[in-house]
């Protein structure tokens, strides 16, 4: 095998090892926010002080969502710069840029090697008929529906990325 061959293998190994951490990690977090039982007003709470550090510090947090793809639901990951919450009613939406830093199609993106995304988020309480009646906190993308399920950490945050949100 030509060592070309072998280095793509090797970088496509690397991709799929990464996806595969990350659908842990995504599982994970999900099942202990469920098992913490989350509601969509604590979530809420997160969010609006998300989008205060980034009016105030730039800050933008590391996020995790499921994209489906070929009837599979694959996690990629990003970082999301919180711009506004809006509440009216039952319904809460955050207004947010995401810059993608992982996806199994694109591998490991550098800040600034895609453009940002501006995004409509809804953060509403989903009933799980199957798990006794019990509600499980959702963040979902209005405007692609086909990313959902975003957990945003709270714990991972930098404030250098602003100049890619553009």
């Amino acid at each position: 095998m030509a060592s070309s061959q072998l280095m793509a293998d090797y970088r496509q190994w690397l991709v799929f090892q990464r996806q595969e951490q990350l659908s842990r990690e995504h599982q994970g977090i999900a099942q202990r926010l469920e098992d913490a039982r989350a509601s969509a007003n604590q979530v809420v709470q997160a969010y609006r002080s998300m989008a205060e550090k980034a009016a105030a510090e730039g800050a933008c947090y590391r996020t995790l969502f499921l994209r489906e793809r070929d009837n599979a639901s694959l996690p990629c990951e990003g970082w999301l710069f919180v711009r506004r919450v809006l509440s009216e009613g039952n319904s809460t939406r955050v207004r947010a840029t995401l810059l993608e830093t992982f996806t199994l199609e694109d591998g490991i993106v550098a800040p600034g090697e895609k453009p940002a995304n501006k995004l409509t988020l809804e953060i509403y309480d989903k009933l799980e008929i199957d798990k006794g009646m019990r509600t499980q906190v959702r963040v979902d993308c209005l405007d692609n529906p086909e990313d959902f399920h975003f957990i945003t950490l709270l714990d991972a945050v930098r404030g250098d990325l602003r100049p890619h949100l553009k």
